[in-house]
């Protein structure tokens, strides 16, 4: 039985007055790649200023432009405040709150390098000319230097590494040597490792800051490093995230302190096998906080929040009974408690987090997350939903409620026609309530009758929030008259531990019994017309779509991106050097499960067509699972067709290659009986 949550026209009172009907524009992927996209934001100590990037996409040259933007925090103005050709990110205010320090690559700059412009005007000044470039910029203590984040060659001074970077790249010997890792995401690692330096804010010599103790942060980090490493307030300490298992096959990433100009780090997780990170200071100095995993080798294991009180090293977890990961957490001013962006049953919602006491969720339906939080106790996050994109807001930390800051999409989405959504429950399996978004095209009628995609979620923890996806976007597929359903399925996040974890080993049945069960509920609505229901997914949603090819299915045709087919060649995937929770392939229980559970086992069964869609710069599911999927249907007899991006890596992320993925689905559903009459 269904249970409706929350019905939602939602934004009438969140998003600018809406244009007459007629006049509005269907949201196009065309138009999706309209809307400038915030990034995060950072906030001055005061609280009175915010800074955040803003990337605006020009289709002709297929790629984007991100400015830094500025905002007074009482919603009286906003502006552009760098101008450069040159893309900036990574905004920082100086502890006085008078300069913004950034990253970006200009005039004669090899690499992104680290400037600092004043807050009221004026020049930037470049602080570092490295041929590894900068990344993760923080200021130090009192504001008169810098930490920064560069990947480097460690047998090599810093003014060595330019040549021997042009060496590489002019060699005509391009043979490469591993002895660990391979690749992360979407590049082949070489012998380089992330380390933490300092400059001084006025430029001068750099000091290495965590070389000298022999670890660096974690080698595949090539998403992002600002989450591993943090600067006590008093400029003194600097505490970072490091791998201590030194065998290949295996890691285990622990929070080691070490003083600012020292050698000797200290590792305070040492007793904990599974992973630790996210460290901050409290800015009275006396704590240092930091998430931490308990099971070993798996990925979404809650995250709890630990203390450590910094002189006596006593340290304690709080809220034990709290079921819900937390990491990123934000100290406040008063050092008695912090804020953080919570993963929360399909919703991201921000949570105070005292010292002494409970959890308490600050806001409800709307997704917020990119928290920012100044000295003087002002927190500011980003705001959006299906039908909203990510929008700047200031947050009441008392009531929740939100104030919107930034202006710069409203006039687009105020001639914008999006339809509706809502959050519904419905019984899975093993009778279990499984929450599923809902999203229905603009003027949706319940008297007529609509075609259905269901949309198959990655991860597989990996819950869908409710946000504006650019990639799969449920308002793009409701422009064309689909009804769309994302079903958090057994394992997704956001739901409590024992959910997440229950589809370990057996990745395959109870998602796939809960995706069945969402479809015979939509077929029993009068509003959809069974014949023309479809289905598909990208990543772990790509092999959930391949699972559901070779097994009973209601999908007239299906999508299979970036999926993984075959499990035993997915041990050549990135994360795969380490030896599995549950062990090898080669181990007998292992084999029988794969057999099971691995799509390319019932190809026998494949009968629905299906567009097959990979990139060759995917190194999280290698290209040639997309390839081992097609050639399969091929010599089947099954309708199929490959969609192959040479210059796509996991995701489809250039503009015109994202155009005419949404064309090329659009496209197979036409013809294989998704769409019309």
């Amino acid at each position: 039985m269904l249970r409706h949550l929350i019905c939602l026209g939602l934004l009438a009172a969140a998003l600018p007055a809406f244009a007459d009907t007629a006049a509005k524009q269907p949201f196009t992927v065309e138009r999706s790649w309209e809307i400038q996209r915030l990034g995060t934001p950072t906030i001055s100590p005061d609280g009175s200023r915010i800074v955040a990037p803003v990337t605006r996409f020009v289709m002709a040259e297929d790629r984007g432009y991100t400015d830094l933007w500025l905002w007074n925090a009482d919603g009286s103005g906003e502006r552009r405040f760098t101008t450069h050709t040159s893309n900036e990110g990574g905004a920082v205010f100086s502890p006085d709150g008078k300069h913004i320090a950034f990253v970006a690559q200009r005039e004669d700059d090899k690499a992104p390098q680290l400037y600092v412009m004043p807050i009221d005007g004026g020049e930037a000044t470049r602080l570092t000319t490295l041929a590894t470039g900068v990344q993760s910029p923080k200021w130090i203590g009192d504001g008169s230097r810098l930490a920064f984040v560069s990947r480097v060659f460690t047998d090599l001074p810093l003014a060595e590494q330019g040549k021997r970077l042009e060496e590489r790249s002019t060699s005509k010997m391009t043979a490469r040597v591993f002895e660990g890792s391979v690749t992360a995401w979407d590049q082949y690692l070489d012998e380089r490792e992330f380390h933490v330096f300092a400059v001084p804010a006025v430029g001068g010599e750099v000091q290495a800051l965590t070389q000298p103790t022999g670890l660096s942060l974690p080698r595949g980090s090539v998403m992002g490093t600002d989450a591993l490493f943090a600067l006590s307030p008093d400029g003194t300490e600097l505490a970072f995230v490091a791998d201590s298992d030194p065998a290949p096959n295996r890691s285990n990433l622990d929070v080691f302190t070490v003083a600012i100009g020292g050698a000797e780090a200290n590792n305070l997780t040492a007793d904990n096998p599974a992973n630790d990170g996210s460290p901050a200071y409290s800015p009275d100095g006396r704590y240092l906080s930091y998430s931490q995993q308990r099971i070993k080798g798996f990925y979404a294991d809650r995250m709890r929040l630990m203390l450590r009180e910094r002189r006596s090293g006593d340290t304690r977890e709080l809220y034990p009974d709290f079921d819900r990961s937390i990491s990123g957490a934000l100290w406040a001013d008063n050092s008695r408690r912090l804020y953080a962006s919570i993963d929360d049953a399909g919703t991201e919602r921000v949570y105070e987090l005292p010292l002494q006491g409970a959890p308490r969720a600050l806001t409800g339906v709307e997704s917020i997350g990119s928290l920012a939080l100044s000295k003087s106790g002002r927190l500011v996050g980003l705001r959006q939903t299906f039908i909203e994109p990510p929008t700047l807001v200031s947050i009441d930390t008392r009531r929740g409620s939100t104030t919107k800051l930034s202006t710069i999409n409203d006039a687009l989405l105020a001639a914008t026609d999006f339809g509706t959504y809502e959050s519904v429950t419905y019984t899975g399996a093993n009778g279990a309530e499984i929450q599923m978004w809902v999203n229905y095209p603009p003027g949706f009628d319940k008297t007529k009758k609509y075609p259905f995609f269901m949309l198959i979620h990655g991860g597989p923890h990996n819950a869908i929030t409710n946000g504006m996806a650019f990639r799969w976007n449920a308002q793009v597929f409701g422009s064309w008259g689909y009804v769309t359903a994302w079903p958090n399925f057994h394992g997704s996040s956001g739901f409590g531990q024992d959910f997440a974890d229950s589809i370990n080993p057996n990745w395959a049945d109870k998602p796939y019994e809960d995706v069945i069960k969402a479809a015979e509920w939509f077929a029993q609505q009068p509003w959809i017309d069974t014949e023309r229901m479809v289905a598909g997914g990208g990543s772990y949603g790509g092999y959930l779509t391949s699972l559901i090819l070779g097994r009973e299915h209601p999908f007239r045709a299906l999508v299979a991106h970036a999926a993984v087919y075959n499990l035993y060649t997915q041990y050549a995937a990135d994360f795969a050097t380490e030896m599995p929770r549950f062990g090898g392939f080669w181990e007998e229980a292992n084999r029988e499960m794969i057999e099971k559970t691995s799509p390319h086992y019932h190809a026998a069964n494949f009968k629905t067509p299906t567009l097959v869609v990979h990139g060759q710069n995917d190194l999280r599911v290698p290209v040639n699972h997309g390839v081992e999927l097609y050639q399969t249907l091929l010599m089947k007899g099954v309708p199929t067709r490959y969609v192959y991006y040479p210059n796509e890596n996991h995701w489809v992320l250039k503009p015109q290659n994202s155009v005419f993925w949404y064309q090329q689905v659009k496209r197979w559903f036409e013809e294989h009986g998704g769409l019309g009459e």
